[in-house]
């Protein structure tokens, strides 16, 4: 062997030890940020399961209008906290540029953006009409979805001041701090349920309004208490966050909305295009509906994992590109989707290794367990694909970018997905065959959605990272 050869192998023998090393550091740094995320997000599917089955044991009316305002509720909430979420890639940045002083000026002016949303989003709540008539709602179970969406719009303001605190606190890469108050939240769940849904102690029954109640006292105790942390925990205090007060200040207030909106419009899409592929599912009857419904719940869960690598990943990615490391961003971005692929993989094989005792739990009609089985295929398809374009979505907007992404989400959710779903579902062409139609047909085109926007999220990125340094 010549000296040169031997040069060449140590060389390269180096270069893979040192990959591997970026490799599990950057693991390990993006697993430490994720987990207390996804035990958060966790927490939060929880009061939608509690308030569900407490709910469904006072009355079947009761029962309905939780589900249809929750779908309300769901839109107009993810589209506004989507906005404020544009408050983590920009304090991310600065923190990673050391500007501390600039993170307390962009906490007050998405104070003054909160205030603006809040009072739009309680109109839409507390005057839900044109919504509702969408749904051609009988007029008692019109009633009682007025009723409980008016009581969750006064919770809406601390929805909104709580969101400022999350996303500013894992864009600090203080993630346990959310979670703890969440876990909170969770455990004050239940009791509260039970005295205002059912009554008692001189309090009436109050149905699904009186789970609203409860979320609304949770949502204001979480978001005073979040309040308090940030004026009183050391770690805020080198932020001035209450230094002194800020009036609203234009430039500051749109580049929040600039990033903030296609954020907002990217969830809103993400929502209503699975609501209308309920809605349409529900045309070939109970049971294919039902099978839906346990197949789209195991998707939510599923989507837990990737989501929260997904604002890990964001988080250190925004953190490097305020240092100016351009590479080191790419890599974290790189690995933190190889990371959420790799374990949607892991997550596929336990579904469909699983898929027995998974749907025995879910329900013991066969119909119903044929009906989910049958896309249980699907659905670990369309999990690979989901976290591979949600992880990427981060990424993207760790780097401030949105547009496009949100461009591709609408042309591949709405167009591909429920376009594709509609055709496939009711055999438009005349030529689909009987395997593809139904709610298999509506699981398929979702699923090729998913890979569409992953496809295109993936190439949009190339062209991000590869732009000229600052």
């Amino acid at each position: 062997m010549t000296d040169g050869q031997g040069r060449s192998e140590r060389t390269s023998r180096r270069g893979g030890s040192e990959r591997a090393g970026h490799w599990w550091h950057d693991a390990r740094a993006i697993g430490a940020l994720a987990w207390p995320v996804l035990i958060g997000q966790l927490a939060i599917i929880a009061f939608g399961v509690i308030d569900t089955a407490m709910v469904g044991r006072y009355a079947s009316l009761d029962l309905a209008a939780l589900g249809l305002g929750a779908s309300i509720y769901i839109s107009v909430y993810v589209g506004l906290t989507g906005i404020l979420g544009a408050l983590s890639p920009i304090a991310a940045q600065l923190h990673g540029a050391r500007r501390p002083g600039e993170i307390g000026e962009e906490v007050r002016q998405a104070g003054w953006l909160a205030a603006a949303l809040a009072v739009i989003g309680m109109v839409l709540l507390a005057f839900p009409g044109p919504l509702l008539a969408l749904s051609d709602a009988s007029p008692a179970l019109a009633e009682r979805t007025v009723a409980y969406l008016r009581v969750l719009s006064f919770g809406l303001p601390a929805a909104l001041l709580f969101r400022i605190y999350n996303s500013l606190s894992t864009a600090l890469g203080r993630p346990r701090l959310v979670m703890a108050l969440q876990l909170i939240g969770l455990a004050l769940k239940v009791p509260a349920n039970l005295w205002l849904i059912f009554g008692g102690l001189g309090v009436a029954a109050r149905g699904a309004p009186g789970a609203a109640l409860a979320t609304t006292a949770i949502n204001w105790a979480l978001a005073l208490i979040g309040v308090g942390v940030l004026y009183r925990h050391a770690f805020y205090r080198p932020f001035g966050i209450f230094l002194h007060a800020s009036r609203p200040n234009p430039a500051r207030l749109w580049a929040l909305l600039r990033l903030g909106v296609p954020m907002g419009l990217s969830y809103l899409i993400e929502v209503t295009a699975y609501t209308f592929m309920a809605i349409f599912i529900a045309r070939f009857g109970t049971t294919p509906l039902a099978g839906h419904q346990i197949a789209a719940n195991l998707g939510a869960v599923l989507y837990m994992t990737p989501m929260s690598l997904g604002i890990a990943t964001a988080t250190l990615v925004a953190q490097a590109l305020g240092a100016r490391e351009r590479e080191r961003a790419r890599r974290l971005s790189r690995h933190g989707i190889t990371i959420a692929a790799l374990l949607a993989v892991l997550y596929a094989v336990a579904l469909l290794a699983a898929r027995g005792p998974i749907l025995s739990a879910y329900s013991a009609d066969p119909a119903v367990v044929a009906a989910a089985g049958s896309l249980l295929g699907i659905v670990a398809l369309y999990h690979f694909f989901d976290a591979v374009q949600i992880s990427t979505a981060f990424a993207l907007r760790a780097h401030k970018v949105a547009v496009v992404p949100t461009l591709i989400y609408a042309f591949a959710l709405w167009g591909v997905g429920l376009g594709g779903g509609y055709v496939l579902g009711f055999d438009l062409t005349g030529w689909v065959p009987a395997r593809w139609q139904g709610a298999r047909g509506f699981w398929l085109a979702n699923a090729l959605s998913l890979g569409v926007a992953a496809l295109g999220l993936l190439a949009y990125r190339r062209v991000v990272v590869g732009r000229p340094r600052d």
